[in-house]
């Protein structure tokens, strides 16, 4: 599963709303998140992840990252 793209959402429980990313490495990005090490996301913390999915490519992982709503940015 190295060589998988994630698609992921996050949601805030401080303001409820969510945040769409994509990723190689699922558990790096959301400890980053988590610790508030990604500009986007460190004032919307605690941060859950809600919601991933595995893509084959970078590419088909970017599209699906546009195509997901996105409310924090």
């Amino acid at each position: 599963m190295e060589d998988f793209y994630y698609t992921y959402v996050l949601k805030s429980l401080a303001d409820g709303k969510f945040y769409t990313g994509y990723t190689k490495n699922l558990n790096l990005r959301f400890e980053q998140h988590s610790k508030g090490l990604v500009e986007s996301t460190k004032i919307r913390r605690p941060l859950v992840l809600i919601y991933f999915e595995g893509c084959l490519n970078q590419s088909d992982a970017l599209k699906r990252e546009k195509y997901s709503p996105r409310e924090i940015v």
